[in-house]
């Protein structure tokens, strides 16, 4: 399955933030939608950086509580990994699993139109499974009608 494919079923609005944020305002958003990352944008909406719930948590022990000063533009992470429309799923998920990371911002040229988390990827496959499911159920069940036994 690829990455569009994917997307379509999801909601199209993605919470953002800029490089000026506040922690405790992107800590905010990402309680209030229940989201675990945010793409950072610059003013022209170029994705510059993105902020997960686990680097500010990081930075709150970093900074023994003392954070409340800083901007996202201090905890985000610049070397971004990112995907394409036309990647493959399987794809996205192997580059999540090799470098330790539960979302993928995906972007066409420097636009970011939609992210996909780790939960995305382990709902579709789960529902791949049940469908498989279900055809080797009626598969077998059609092998026992006509021969009485498997």
């Amino acid at each position: 399955m690829l990455v569009k494919s994917l997307l379509e079923n999801k909601p199209r609005t993605i919470v953002t933030a800029n490089p000026w944020t506040s922690i405790d305002e992107a800590m905010g958003l990402l309680i209030d939608h229940k989201i675990g990352c945010l793409p950072i944008l610059d003013n022209s909406g170029k994705l510059v950086g993105i902020i997960s719930d686990k680097d500010i948590f990081k930075k709150i022990y970093e900074t023994k509580g003392e954070y409340h000063s800083l901007k996202v533009k201090d905890v985000m992470v610049t070397d971004l990994i990112v995907g394409l429309p036309d990647d493959d799923v399987t794809y996205i998920a192997g580059v999540m699993h090799k470098n330790w990371i539960r979302h993928v911002p995906i972007v066409e040229g420097e636009r970011v139109t939609g992210l996909i988390s780790l939960r995305d990827i382990v709902k579709e496959q789960a529902k791949n499974l049940e469908i498989e499911n279900r055809y080797l159920d009626l598969y077998l069940g059609m092998r026992r009608d006509k021969s009485g036994d498997l």
